[in-house]
């Protein structure tokens, strides 16, 4: 699994109330969420980002509130994955939960600059800054995490797993 994209750069601690305004939370329609995100760190950023753009920011992103409202806006918004120093442990946890890729990588994080054309390789890890020249590490995506990213996120990873179950014969009672 390969994503491809231009560079948006934020710093340290991008809370989940920069990542989709609180007063936006009234949905929970993806592409609703989708338009107002970021816009308050940049009101014309998704005016401006093409499908498959990534993110690449400091430390902590996604810290505040355990809502997954903030994977959802990235995602429909059309952000590919996310690279960071480090992750709020409940962001990074919704991140895979809603199928929205993401990846810890210090020096990747210091280095990539905004408007960098980048190729992630989830299974790898292997970060590559075409525009650099430069090649990052991050720690590659489990098999079973990419599989929620390629379904869309948990839900539908485990409907899909419940629906390809064997049908099993209920036991009579005598």
């Amino acid at each position: 699994m390969k994503f491809s994209g231009r560079v948006w750069k934020f710093g340290d601690h991008i809370d989940t109330d920069v990542i989709i305004p609180a007063r936006y939370l009234t949905t929970s329609d993806p592409k609703e969420l989708g338009r107002h995100c970021m816009e308050d760190a940049d009101p014309d950023f998704v005016k401006k980002i093409n499908r498959g753009d990534i993110i690449v920011a400091g430390r902590n992103f996604g810290s505040g509130s355990s809502r997954e409202h903030a994977p959802i806006a990235l995602k429909a918004a059309g952000i590919s994955c996310i690279i960071a120093e480090s992750f709020a442990r409940i962001f990074y946890r919704n991140a895979f939960n809603m199928g929205l890729p993401i990846f810890e990588s210090s020096k990747g994080a210091r280095q990539i600059k905004a408007g960098d054309q980048l190729r992630v390789d989830a299974d790898t890890g292997i970060i590559e800054d075409r525009t650099q020249k430069k090649r990052f590490q991050a720690e590659p995506i489990p098999l079973f995490m990419r599989e929620l990213i390629k379904d869309g996120g948990l839900v539908v990873h485990l409907k899909k797993r419940q629906g390809n179950r064997p049908k099993t014969k209920e036991k009579r009672k005598n």
